[in-house]
């Protein structure tokens, strides 16, 4: 049966893949950035530190449209926020390429940033809200699958337009969900359960803030935020340094390009294997094992000295990472009510984008100062095992619960 058959209703399932190409666009551009630092250090002679910034500085753009969207999405809709987010981030991509200074591209990334990280929550929490409890964890899983095809995009966009025609390709390309978004507009609605129980709501973003952290809940977003601030320090700290390891391990661009896009195929299987687990094993289940196997796969690479170790490393660490990201955003919608899930999801994944600023930021840093890549890199194993206790302790499995 094929997956997205799994989907009982045409309807449920035109969601899914409406809402999957916003995501896979949203990966496409993050990936972009990865492989466009790389050219970038090349062009404008940058050291590790200036890459550290760039990727950094996304990543804080991310954290702000997290939280930011995430509480206007409970007060407006998530349709709308969706369509705001994702236009945000194509119209900043597509004017970084005319960006003629470090300074001019640092401003034009946050504002992407902002764009990508509030487009992400509010996408997941639309499609956890819009289909059915049986296959709620599945269809979020397949959600975010969507972001492999956009990594596997950027690979492609990388070995042949940016190693050719230059990195402002790359921003070019990344314009191009602008036009998607006016597809989007008809194409899909709000969720029900935000039209029964959210809209209309006005609560301040301090009520909502207070309410994630009541009596309540304090439990669920202490294991949400830390879940989130590892699996992102640990994912952006290695992926969107990918490209520049191999190039620190003696490959050239276009030989490390090419290894990233092997490593990159990795994620679809990773994703397609957490989705069939997630609903027969359980949301706890694939966190637990599949950050485990990254936590392991990590050391692994920071420690392979030879090219079929490096490969099969890497593709292991795209196969675990990748599945446990999509038990991670099918996980955390569950954990909410209606009024304040959006709000929760945005916040967690707000946290977590600090995460995904310090690590770019500490990686360049410790590099320019000469530390070992296989000492980096277990910096990132104990990170991921922090995570796992976090789950495994704090959590609670919310497989075949129904949604206030």
């Amino acid at each position: 049966m094929n997956k997205l058959e799994m989907l009982q209703n045409p309807k449920q399932r035109k969601l899914l893949v409406s809402a999957g190409f916003s995501w896979m666009f949203d990966a496409m551009e993050v990936g972009m950035i990865s492989f466009i630092a790389a050219a970038l250090a090349k062009d404008w002679n940058l050291a590790p530190q200036q890459i550290g910034y760039l990727t950094s500085i996304n990543s804080v753009g991310m954290a702000v449209g997290a939280a930011t969207a995430g509480y206007l999405a409970d007060r407006y809709g998530r349709k709308s926020i969706l369509l705001w987010t994702l236009l945000i981030f194509s119209i900043a991509s597509g004017l970084s390429a005319l960006a003629t200074g470090f300074g001019m591209l640092l401003v034009l990334r946050f504002i992407a940033g902002f764009g990508l990280g509030g487009e992400l929550p509010v996408a997941s929490t639309l499609v956890s809200e819009s289909v059915s409890v049986q296959d709620r964890g599945r269809a979020v899983v397949l959600l975010e699958s969507f972001w492999a095809f956009g990594w596997i995009i950027s690979a492609v966009v990388a070995y042949f337009v940016i190693a050719q025609y230059g990195w402002q390709w790359g921003f070019i390309i990344g314009a191009v969900p602008a036009l998607y978004a006016l597809y989007l507009r008809r194409a899909i609605e709000d969720s029900p359960k935000f039209v029964k129980n959210g809209a209309g709501r006005r609560a301040s973003f301090v009520k909502g803030l207070a309410d994630i952290w009541s009596s309540e809940h304090r439990r669920t977003t202490i294991m949400a935020w830390i879940l989130w601030f590892t699996v992102v320090f640990s994912y952006y700290g290695m992926f969107l340094w990918l490209p520049s390891v191999m190039g620190l391990k003696g490959f050239t661009l276009i030989k490390s390009f090419e290894y990233v896009l092997i490593m990159t195929l990795a994620q679809l299987p990773g994703y397609f294997t957490a989705a069939y687990f997630i609903e027969k094993f359980g949301r706890k289940f694939v966190l637990i094992v599949y950050l485990i196997l990254t936590a392991v796969s990590a050391i692994w690479f920071g420690f392979a000295t030879t090219t079929a170790s490096l490969l099969m490393a890497g593709i292991c660490l795209s196969f675990f990472n990748l599945g446990a990201w999509g038990g991670l955003y099918a996980y955390t919608p569950e954990l909410y009510p209606t009024k304040v899930r959006s709000t929760g999801v945005g916040m967690a994944a707000a946290f977590g984008r600090i995460g995904g600023v310090i690590a770019p930021f500490l990686v360049g840093m410790l590099v320019g100062k000469g530390v070992a890549i296989s000492t980096i890199f277990t910096i990132f194993f104990v990170t991921i095992l922090i995570g796992v206790a976090a789950v495994a302790f704090l959590g609670k499995e919310t497989k075949g619960l129904e949604l206030d």
